[in-house]
């Protein structure tokens, strides 16, 4: 790992792309409109981005089609597409402190976790689902002897991949990684608070030798090219991870275009179940502080609703108040700092509206709450705890997207449950028990996509990533993933 000044010396010299990507080419925006990308670390202007429209919406899905339609990648051998991964993969290992620093750079989060985390799950996706192509298998049902039924998955043509800016390259992974694989063209569409990372992708995909126009990004905004991609007659899938208010927008525009599957990763507001019976509360509590407060509580799966049983409860959060003092706020380019800025100044006062609202409603603030400054910029919140919470409140109901985590009570396991699965998000969701009964009977009456038990967010690229209710329907990561990326066809022979 570089020291604090080298990353300063590295961020001080560092060159961006800032043009769309089409065809394999960077090029300026139809209309020429471009718009800034700022470090919110320091309030600075990192680059003027190319602002796409429509118009380049519709340039690069006509390229993509064109490309799936002459089987230039769609029917390439699964080996040799393989092969162009895993060069894809080897060289984002080899730029990755350069990807690391752009994806800290333009979203203000720690470089420690972008180098740690981020990063190495990006190239993790990519290289799994690579060494995935050759290994997923078609089917033969048991028909009568007279006939023949085959089952074979196809890819399906234009893939649409709108993704957060909370994990800029590593969330496109999980969408880009596998619909390349299973031989889709890609259009990617990176959040306007983060493009840069997935601009810089595209270089190396150039390089790995992906054919022109199998992979495009287009910068720009969701309510401009955003919509234009999900409206597009000739974009056959829109995968997406994001807000639960966009991916009902989403929905919408596929139902009133050409019904393209619609793949939706969306808002979390995930309970974590501290038992008296666990065994370990210490590590219970830096569990729930490190899910609430690393990435600055931006993180769809953070544990932003902690219940805990009442005769625990003095001295669990006191255990919390204790891990939450290691998430000050701090510079994201030094190695030490865990929590970094908030994305930008819009985002830090909705979740400062947030803790005044949770206030209001009578919560008890235990710490935090309050903007810190760092390097004189304010764009940074203390980790912050309200316990003596209710289910009316904001706080509870609401995603906040912030190191913000409402402490409630429960006195039996009846209780634990029901307040839970109260909530219109089901995409996470924790269990801290000594008991192995409970924790299987728990498990089981939770409704999450995900659901852990005596740890936080344990996963790898072999178990699907997802949730149920409005935190959407798709399932990243895993052979799972291929599902939203392949047709099912059958295909029936008469054999008498």
């Amino acid at each position: 790992m570089k020291s604090y000044e080298q990353w300063q010396q590295m961020a001080e010299s560092i060159h961006f792309h800032a043009d769309a990507f089409i065809n394999g080419e960077f090029v300026s925006a139809q209309k020429g409109e471009r718009f800034d990308v700022i470090n919110p670390a320091t309030g600075k202007v990192l680059a003027e981005v190319a602002s796409c429209l429509s118009e380049d919406a519709d340039i690069a899905v006509s390229v993509a089609k064109d490309v799936f339609k002459a089987g230039t990648w769609s029917r390439l051998p699964a080996m040799q597409r393989k092969k162009i991964l895993l060069k894809f993969a080897d060289l984002m290992a080899e730029n990755s402190e350069t990807l690391a620093l752009i994806d800290t750079l333009d979203m203000g989060k720690p470089i420690g976790d972008t180098v740690g985390f981020d990063i190495p799950n990006t190239i993790e996706t990519f290289q799994w689902s690579a060494e995935a192509i050759d290994k997923i298998y078609g089917e033969i049902s048991p028909t009568a002897n007279t006939s023949m039924a085959l089952m074979t998955r196809e890819p399906i043509g234009v893939v649409a991949a709108i993704v957060p800016w909370n994990y800029p390259l590593m969330m496109a992974s999980w969408k880009i990684a596998p619909a390349l694989a299973a031989g889709n063209s890609v259009i990617l569409k990176p959040s306007e608070k983060s493009p840069l990372s997935a601009l810089y992708l595209a270089s190396l995909a150039k390089q790995a030798g992906i054919p022109d126009g199998v992979f495009n990004v287009l910068p720009g905004f969701g309510h401009t090219v955003g919509k234009a991609l999900a409206l597009h007659h000739d974009v056959d899938v829109i995968t997406f991870t994001g807000s639960t208010k966009v991916a009902g927008q989403l929905m919408g525009y596929a139902g009133q275009s050409n019904l393209k599957r619609t793949w939706l990763e969306a808002g979390g507001k995930s309970p974590c179940l501290i038992f008296a019976d666990c065994e370990d509360l210490e590590a219970a509590a830096f569990a729930a502080a490190f899910g609430i407060f690393s990435n600055q509580g931006e993180v769809c799966i953070a544990t932003s609703r902690l219940l805990i049983e009442e005769s625990i409860k003095d001295k669990f959060i006191g255990l919390l108040i204790e891990q939450a003092k290691k998430f000050m706020p701090g510079d994201p380019l030094n190695p030490e700092t865990l929590m970094g800025a908030i994305v930008d100044q819009q985002h830090l006062d909705n979740i400062l509206q947030f803790v005044e609202s949770g206030i209001c409603d009578g919560a008890s603030l235990l710490c935090g709450g309050k903007k810190a400054s760092i390097n004189g910029v304010e764009c940074y919140v203390e980790p912050t705890i309200f316990s003596d919470t209710n289910q009316t409140m904001n706080i509870v109901e609401n995603e906040i997207f912030g190191p913000v985590v409402a402490v409630s009570t429960f006195s039996t396991w009846e209780e634990a449950i029901a307040l839970a699965n109260d909530s219109k998000y089901g995409l996470g969701a924790g269990i801290w028990t000594g008991s192995l009964k409970k924790a299987h009977k728990t498990a089981r009456e939770i409704q999450a996509g995900m659901v852990w038990i005596n740890n936080w967010a344990g996963s790898d690229s072999t178990t699907p990533f997802g949730g149920m209710k409005q935190s959407g329907n798709a399932r990243d990561k895993s052979l799972h993933s291929f599902d939203k990326y392949t047709e099912l066809k059958t295909t029936w022979i008469d054999l008498s």
